[in-house]
């Protein structure tokens, strides 16, 4: 008697557990569905990424208020490098970060007098002082070594540096953030590797070809500075919910893009022209992620990437938030399923 009352309540134990399992299984559907149809939704919208490439670009000098005629990626190359300075609301942390980058520029000219430069400011629809702040530079050095580009309204970091590939007349370009927390000088150590990588890349086509006429930015390269190194430390001074965050978050950009690239979202990543001219015509994500994306697209067109530690130091007045990492999240989820999906194509 008392086996079959225990073999009962086992047998109703197992369908309990059974109804639980069912119930939150539609639960999951339930939410998972709907989630799942607003991504492929969304990715199938940015299929294109025609509207922002062609959206209009102004070019505009202080000194005479003319409009000045727009470079493209595609031009050949007038300058060595170009700079490119993402700019949202950034009024009061501008300024530094300009004054340390032109007097290392200025510097740098008078030891190297085949050396060439123009600082990009890409101006992402601020609502402060950050346009005023970015053309008293342009009228303080000229409109041929600092430019302003005016995006209108706000886009995100990552279409305003794709705004600024697209119109940069740099044998290599550099993107930096506007709060100067990289050491501007740390470039030499991305250009130098870039240039190691390039010229053996070079070596190997050149041996194919028999073509000698090729110079290091025709081969497509990329150098992506990185704080990977100042992890330990980080993680001893952050709160703890920004740790588990950003420990889930590089989860998963490990499980989008694969392992390799150990900081995907430091800020200062230097390209040979030939690789920005590739990575800017298809990059689809706006903001936080773009990096992620072109880490991706850095696989995809077989570039070779390489991860440099830099000086990087905090700087007050991040943007920094909890929900940037959902946003992260939601942008990696529309690039996951636009590029498995094939809505996302590539242009070679």
């Amino acid at each position: 008697m008392r086996k079959r009352e225990k073999a009962e309540e086992e047998r109703e134990m197992e369908e309990w557990a059974w109804k639980m399992v069912e119930m939150f299984g539609a639960a999951g559907f339930l939410v998972m569905a709907p989630l799942l149809s607003v991504i492929l939704i969304e990715a199938h919208r940015r299929r294109f990424n025609k509207a922002h490439v062609q959206g209009q670009v102004v070019f505009e000098d202080p000194n005479s208020l003319n409009p000045v005629p727009c470079p493209s990626i595609f031009d050949p190359a007038e300058k060595y490098l170009s700079l490119i300075v993402p700019a949202f609301n950034e009024e009061h942390r501008l300024p530094g970060a300009l004054d340390e980058t032109m007097n290392y520029l200025r510097q740098r000219v008078e030891k190297e007098k085949s050396f060439s430069y123009e600082v990009v400011i890409v101006d992402d629809g601020s609502s402060d002082g950050t346009k005023r702040v970015a053309f008293e530079y342009v009228k303080k050095y000229r409109i041929d070594n600092v430019r302003v580009i005016l995006l209108g309204r706000n886009h995100g970091k990552g279409e305003a540096i794709r705004k600024g590939m697209l119109h940069s007349r740099g044998e290599l370009l550099l993107m930096l953030d506007a709060d100067g927390a990289t050491k501007i000088n740390d470039l030499e150590k991305l250009e130098d590797q870039i240039s190691v990588v390039a010229r053996k890349e070079f070596k190997l086509n050149n041996e194919a070809s028999g073509d000698s006429s090729v110079r290091i930015s025709d081969v497509p390269v990329a150098a992506f500075g990185s704080r990977a190194h100042l992890e330990e430390k980080a993680l001893a001074t952050r709160k703890w919910y920004r740790n588990f965050l950003m420990k889930g978050f590089h989860l998963v950009v490990l499980l989008a893009v694969g392992p390799g690239i150990r900081d995907t979202q430091c800020g200062f990543k230097m390209f040979t022209r030939a690789a920005a001219r590739k990575l800017s015509a298809n990059i689809h994500l706006k903001r936080w992620c773009f990096d992620v994306e072109l880490v991706y697209l850095c696989r995809y067109f077989r570039i070779p990437t390489a991860e440099i530690a830099v000086t990087w130091s905090e700087i007050p007045g991040s943007k920094l938030s909890p929900l940037s990492i959902v946003n992260m999240l939601w942008e990696i989820a529309l690039m996951f399923v636009g590029y498995r999906t094939g809505m996302w194509k590539i242009r070679a």
